[in-house]
């Protein structure tokens, strides 16, 4: 059994009928790719209409310039120039992104039948992995940010706090604030109970007076507080 190409662009002039079947099937996989997405994890309206579209953009780039180099180096060359408004957030946003873009070139390259079959496969692939049982120490593993007064030994003023709630800890990195005032500390968590969560946050809250505190998971945290 082998993947047919519906193209032949040495020979063969692109026609409305290729061009629709291609469209649609960037269309379609462009959807199921999105829907991937959407499905295994915290989604946005704009990034799935995004995912959704961008196979039938590349597809259509790719059937303009198969067969000419010169063309081909061109666009790539503009393409190198363009800049996300928003920067991707996770390596699960990227992979997302040149997801919809092997659909687009397999499409726009005529391997509608390969385009389908590799869609499939690695949606099946991602809701496997996104169902393994190891992936539920993800829901524990955070990061957290705490403001403290300058009075205070960050090395040490959340030592029995952390052993009684946390299965680990690790130190990232410490800055000042407020004109020295002030410390803000940065730490990669792993919690013993997630349920415990609110418990851990408001120990940590009467130890730091009351300052701003920020917990959540490393692909929805911003760079600062």
């Amino acid at each position: 059994m082998t993947f047919e190409n519906i193209l032949n662009f040495s020979t063969d002039m692109l026609t409305i009928k290729n061009a629709f079947i291609c469209t649609a099937a960037s269309l379609i996989l462009g959807t199921v790719n999105a829907l991937c997405y959407y499905k295994t994890g915290r989604s946005n309206k704009n990034f799935l209409v995004s995912l959704a579209v961008m196979p039938a953009l590349v597809q259509t780039i790719v059937m303009l310039v198969n067969g000419n180099l010169g063309t081909s180096v061109a666009i790539v060359g503009a393409f190198s120039l363009i800049r996300f408004r928003s920067v991707p957030e996770s390596s699960r946003d990227i992979c997302s992104i040149f997801f919809a873009m092997v659909i687009g070139v397999a499409t726009g390259s005529g391997s509608v039948g390969y385009a389908a079959f590799i869609t499939v496969f690695l949606c099946a692939v991602i809701f496997a992995a996104y169902n393994l049982p190891v992936c539920t120490a993800h829901d524990r593993c955070k990061i957290l940010k705490v403001t403290i007064y300058e009075n205070l030994d960050y090395n040490s003023v959340f030592d029995d706090l952390f052993e009684n709630y946390l299965v680990q800890h690790e130190l990232m990195n410490v800055r000042t604030t407020n004109m020295g005032s002030m410390y803000q500390l940065q730490y990669n968590i792993e919690l013993k109970n997630s349920l415990q969560e609110k418990e851990f946050i408001d120990a940590l809250r009467c130890r730091n007076g009351n300052l701003t505190i920020i917990c959540g998971r490393a692909e929805t945290m911003e760079e600062g507080l």
